[in-house]
């Protein structure tokens, strides 16, 4: 991959950084590599205190919305509102990030919520709660989030660098889903047994936790950051330049922020299903919640175990088997036939979502990072401020069922358009590998892949031309017949030519 910021060229695989030749699986040993960092154990005990009171908080207030009002797209404007935000101000919390010290931003917002948390707690314990009250404090919530939530995914990368990122992303992953997990079923435990006003408490209170770990973590031990510049339109406009020109960091956007307007919304839609298909309550509502947590926990522990950097046709591959689990859950006849159905969607979410965020971290230069993922998080939070009403009203008029038939096949549609356009740019193609078996004695199957394929430029075309990651781009060379094609094995850059391994055969048995 070249380098856009210094102009260095990086040896890589077919996407985009290099691979481990190794055909041996990760143990589980490994699968948590990045916890022997102290700074990032601290990290994701706080993490998940205050994950596990924000699905508290959140299950909590929607039904308290649902209470108030009796309408499902009062809950999607909730969500809306608690989402809106990061699309006004998405990208300047993206500047924050980097521009202060990333510990310092999270110290701030995360006692920012806390206090927000709070007055939500005393406004429904009192009795004196309304409609427009949540509405203000979730807008309240969403302003700190915009902020927060740039400067936590580039912090992950400052703990642990850039060998564990991957690994990072999963753990992280993998402790917001064990809060998701835990919260909902407490959640609607209290909302059963003590009302709302406790649960808002409780998630007041565990932002002690997460600020306290923020405390804890030592300066000294964190990875350098990038030089400061000024000139906040100049950064901005590099931070959009960077996610446009970059095909390893604009198609997980694009993909991410479609899958956004209804992944964000999913609560919206299982409240819909706990209040008027299923009849099971607050209690039911929060199982669906905790279930669709368990599978997304089962999805961050195997991304954990992945070693290769993600590639395009991962996301792609992905991104279509996220989209086949929610037709099926829109017919379930029953909660109990749902239940294993939100287990797979909430597994094919969170792979998804991990392989689109370390395709951009990994991708991303350290200067710009936090504006990068700004603009990552504005793309899906916004995707899902602009998803809930939209999402909630049909639920109201159209129900539950087909609200989350449309969330399956409305991104396939996306899904399959993306595939199309990519294989026609010549970045994918399809390829028929053989894979090895441990019997000698059938012959072994045929694995269909999707792989980058290389374009072929004329020697005009190929000046001043930067290879992108995973696009081999080749040209001619002179004393060559153009006839023939060109030199296998040279790959061009805009700063000099790298020559690379010849490739494996495309045909015999993967090793």
């Amino acid at each position: 991959m070249t380098t856009r910021a210094t102009g260095t060229v990086q040896p890589t695989d077919d996407h985009t950084h290099p691979r481990t030749t190794t055909g041996q699986r990760p143990g589980w040993r490994e699968t948590f590599t990045s916890l022997r960092i102290r700074n990032f154990r601290l990290f994701l005990i706080g993490l998940f205190v205050s994950s596990a009171g924000g699905w508290v908080q959140r299950i909590a207030q929607d039904w308290l919305v649902l209470t108030l009002t009796g309408s499902a797209t009062a809950v999607g404007i909730t969500t809306a509102l608690q989402f809106l935000p990061t699309l006004f101000l998405g990208l300047f919390g993206g500047l924050i990030a980097d521009r202060f010290p990333k510990r310092l931003v999270l110290l701030v917002t995360q006692s920012s919520m806390g206090l927000l948390a709070a007055a939500l707690a005393v406004l429904a314990l009192t009795g004196n709660v309304e409609v427009w009250h949540v509405y203000l404090l979730a807008l309240g919530l969403g302003i700190a989030t915009a902020v927060d939530n740039p400067s936590r995914q580039a912090f992950v990368n400052e703990m642990v660098g850039r060998e564990n990122v991957r690994n990072a992303i999963s753990m992280v992953s993998s402790t917001f889903q064990l809060g998701a997990l835990i919260g909902p079923a407490i959640g609607g435990a209290m909302i059963g047994v003590v009302g709302t006003g406790w649960a808002f408490g409780v998630n007041a209170a565990t932002y002690l936790g997460s600020i306290t770990a923020l405390l804890l973590i030592r300066d000294g031990e964190l990875r350098a950051r990038a030089p400061r510049r000024t000139g906040v339109s100049v950064r901005l406009r590099d931070g959009l330049s960077f996610v446009a020109s970059e095909p390893a960091v604009l198609w997980p956007v694009v993909l991410v922020g479609i899958f956004g307007f209804f992944t964000m919304s999913l609560p919206v839609t299982l409240a819909a299903f706990a209040d008027s298909v299923f009849r099971s309550g607050a209690e039911g509502y929060g199982l669906l919640n905790s279930v669709v947590a368990l599978g997304a926990l089962a999805g961050a522990l195997i991304s954990a175990r992945r070693r290769h950097a993600p590639r395009l046709r991962n996301l792609v591959t992905v991104a279509a088997a996220l989209t086949v689990t929610d037709v099926p859950a829109a017919f379930a006849p029953s909660q109990w036939a749902f239940l294993p159905l939100l287990v797979a969607l909430g597994l094919a979410t969170l792979i998804f979502l991990n392989v689109a965020q370390s395709m951009v971290q990994l991708t991303t230069p350290d200067a710009m990072r936090g504006r990068v993922m700004g603009v990552y998080m504005l793309v899906f939070i916004g995707g899902g401020a602009l998803g809930g009403p939209a999402v909630g009203w049909v639920a109201e008029h159209a129900g539950p069922r087909i609200s989350l038939l449309l969330a399956g096949l409305i991104p396939a549609a996306a899904t399959l358009v993306i595939a199309i356009k990519l294989a026609r740019s010549g970045r994918l193609r399809l390829v028929l590998r053989p894979v090895a078996t441990r019997s000698p004695w059938r012959q072994p199957p045929v694995r269909l892949s999707i792989e980058p394929t290389p374009i072929r430029l004329t020697r005009d075309e190929c000046h001043g031309v930067e290879a992108e990651p995973g696009v081999g781009v080749r040209c001619p060379v002179p004393g060559e017949d153009r006839h023939r094609g060109v030199r296998p094995g040279v790959e061009v850059h805009r700063h000099r030519p790298v020559r690379r391994r010849r490739a494996e055969p495309r045909l015999g048995v993967r090793r």
